[in-house]
């Protein structure tokens, strides 16, 4: 594997489940992340959905401890340069064009791309891909497309995300083709809004302890 699949290969491994967060307010970013971290979610994705996102990955960049920050939903190169100066140490986008591929290599950041098909997974596999992101995961015939794919494309491995739930997050950890699964069941809106981190903290040390369903 290249150097950088090698980094998003151990990103991947740290835990089942990485965050997939929005944040509304950057007053929310810090704090939010620590009590991720303290839950046992080490690797966080911060979505480029709203307008503090870069700043509010920056925060949790220098100040949250033991945290891999990463920056989801990016669909060109400007933002994956963007978030290079912010400090993400992965990117994650929904799909794959020629143009983000062309911009992801050799860049610092190493990216995570989607894909939803089996003509897309051997098209990033021809680019070099072994790791990427199964999105929408549900949408896209769920953890039994992903089985299907465990022996025909078997050196590719996924971090399936869109519709992942307690409920099903361990069908889909126990296919040997899933490293991980992205979801945001752990990040209440509600509660987030309240500053509720007790609650997260607790909500992410269950999604830390998911294994496989046998």
């Amino acid at each position: 594997m290249s150097e950088s699949a090698d980094r998003i290969a151990a990103i991947l491994a740290r835990g089942p489940v990485v965050p997939v967060i929005v944040i509304d307010s950057l007053a929310q970013a810090v704090p939010l992340a620590r009590a991720l971290v303290d839950g046992g979610l080490h690797v966080l994705e911060i979505t480029l959905r709203t307008p503090v996102a870069l700043e509010a990955l920056r925060a949790i960049a220098s100040e949250v401890r033991d945290a891999v920050v990463g920056v989801g939903t990016v669909l060109d190169r400007s933002q994956l340069d963007a978030a290079a100066k912010a400090g993400a140490q992965f990117a994650v986008s929904p799909g794959a064009t020629p143009q983000l591929l062309d911009a992801a290599r050799g860049h610092a950041v190493p990216l995570l791309p989607g894909a939803a098909t089996v003509s897309e997974v051997m098209f990033l596999r021809e680019h070099g891909y072994r790791h990427l992101k199964f999105f929408p995961a549900e949408a896209s015939g769920g953890a039994k497309f992903l089985s299907s794919l465990a022996s025909v494309i078997p050196d590719v491995r996924f971090c399936p995300t869109g519709g992942v739930t307690p409920g099903n997050a361990g069908s889909y950890l126990a296919i040997p083709n899933v490293l991980c699964v992205g979801g945001s069941w752990m990040l209440p809106k509600d509660r987030v809004a309240a500053g509720d981190w007790d609650a997260i903290r607790v909500a992410a040390r269950a999604a830390s302890e998911l294994r496989a369903s046998t």
